[in-house]
């Protein structure tokens, strides 16, 4: 990799408001770095060359003029989910073969209006349905890492698996993805990246493809903390076209970066202890309790009753809102279209060719607990089961709690094709146990890498806080970082 692509998002920054560089040159970079890694890695499922050489032109002549954005000059990727104008925006799905929106993402247009350049888009998991980027009709994603001494390919966690890589492998400098159930937070700490899933409001949802309305929120994936702050401010607004848009000023998250965490309360819930959990990541958790210690913060043991419930209730509520979404896809205004005897035939026949299988299972199961005699007893319950995980977190943070601090994954990154999660979809569902809560409740997150597991793999630990208080989950991962140091996976690609 280039010593250009090696760059963070604020060391770019400063280096081209200085003019030692340029965004034509950083953005040709990185250009060059995805032409000559995306066979292997398969990041990107486009790259818009022309249209990033053009952006990163006009960037140039912004910053020659003493001019330009937050993020001037920067080239970024953007996850597939999110609606770029006409350019591929297919949440890597066959059933929106082709389709290229005549609108812009409410958040892909604020990073543009702050100067930033597109240098493709991403791949994911299908509809964002997934936890290791298999599911994608263009393919799996291929984590940057590998285990020592071992060339299996492995997974880069999901949805946002394409995400991830990009910025693992130095493919972007930064990049946008989603979370629904911890589908940032998952594939950062299966990347050795930093992942945060904002509050549920902070970043517009308007034109960003929808999985689970109630819990899809927009957030970045980047090399360190700083970085994930620069791009959050950026991406974060109030957005009148949704209407789920909290109307609160943004922060200045950067600046929290540095502060200290010296009588801040951490808590350490104990029912994030799971049985079976591997022993590895229990000594991850103490390594970060630890370090969080030895900057000044107080330990507190909390509890938080109805967590072992999340991950079934996240099951029901994420598929019914996706059965009720994915009925727009019908192949009659665009994407793919099946020729059928009528339009139910065609329905039918475009619907079952268009959607993969994960979708479907989702579909189905959605399907089920919304009907007849059904909803009662399994969407309505679920409903319930989400106000008392909401009303754990209230209780804990009204007694003093200013964040939590739990492991991110159960495990490191698995195979690609790992025989024991394509058997059993439920194992692969696991993968979200640690995460779930914080979309049920609304909260945000953030994944920080800590440290390698025995065979040099790269995990995390993850941070919850109140509503609308990122900056102390960038103070106090800033910490956490600080402690572990930094991970990059070494190139064989």
């Amino acid at each position: 990799m280039s010593e250009l692509t090696r760059l963070t998002i604020a060391e770019a920054r400063d280096r081209l408001r200085a003019g030692d560089i340029t965004s034509a040159e950083l953005t040709d970079a990185y250009l060059n770095a995805i032409e000559s890694a995306n066979d292997a890695i398969n990041a990107y499922v486009t790259v818009t060359a022309d249209t990033a050489r053009r952006m990163a032109s006009q960037s140039d002549e912004r910053l020659g003029r003493g001019e330009g954005g937050a993020l001037e000059g920067i080239p970024l990727g953007i996850k597939d989910l999110f609606g770029t104008q006409d350019f591929h925006t297919q949440a890597c799905s066959h059933i929106l073969d082709g389709f290229k929106p005549r609108y812009e993402s409410t958040v892909t247009g604020n990073l543009w209006a702050d100067g930033a350049v597109m240098l493709g888009k991403l791949n994911m998991d299908e509809f964002a349905m997934g936890s290791s980027n298999e599911t994608s009709h263009y393919g799996p994603v291929t984590n940057p890492w590998r285990a020592r001494g071992d060339n299996k390919a492995l997974v880069p966690g999901g949805s946002s698996g394409g995400s991830a890589a990009a910025v693992a492998a130095h493919l972007c400098a930064g990049a946008t993805a989603t979370d629904t159930g911890g589908s940032i937070r998952q594939p950062a700490a299966f990347t050795g990246t930093v992942g945060v899933k904002p509050t549920y409001g902070r970043c517009s949802r308007w034109g960003i493809v929808a999985f689970a309305s109630s819990l899809d929120q927009a957030g970045p994936i980047t090399r360190d903390v700083r970085d994930s702050a620069i791009l959050l401010k950026s991406m974060a607004s109030s957005d009148p076209k949704d209407t789920t848009s909290v109307d609160l000023p943004v922060p200045d998250y950067e600046a929290a970066i540095g502060q200290s965490v010296k009588g801040m309360k951490i808590g350490i819930p104990k029912e994030y202890r799971m049985d079976g959990m591997p022993g590895e990541i229990e000594s991850l958790w103490q390594k970060g309790i630890a370090w969080l210690k030895d900057a000044g913060a107080e330990i507190v043991d909390i509890s938080l009753p109805h967590t072992r419930y999340a991950l079934p209730a996240y099951y029901i509520v994420a598929p019914a809102e996706a059965s009720s979404n994915l009925a727009r896809y019908d192949g009659v205004r665009y994407g793919l279209r099946e020729p059928g005897g009528d339009i139910v035939d065609m329905y039918e026949k475009t619907r079952a060719a268009g959607f993969g299988a994960e979708v479907k299972r989702r579909i189905l199961i959605g399907t089920y607990v919304l009907s007849s005699g059904y909803y009662d007893a399994y969407y309505l319950r679920a409903q319930k089961v989400r106000t008392l995980i909401k009303r754990d977190f209230e209780t804990v943070f009204s007694d003093g709690i200013d964040t939590i601090l739990t492991p991110a994954t159960p495990s490191a990154a698995f195979g690609i094709a790992d025989q024991d999660m394509a058997a059993d979809p439920v194992k692969m569902y696991l993968n979200d146990i640690f995460t779930v809560t914080v979309n049920m409740a609304g909260l945000p997150g953030i994944a920080v890498p800590a440290g390698l597991d025995d065979g040099g793999l790269p995990l995390g630990l993850q941070l919850i806080g109140k509503p609308f208080e990122e900056e102390t989950l960038f103070r106090t991962a800033h910490v956490i970082e600080q402690a572990a140091g930094r991970f990059e996976a070494e190139k064989w690609w």
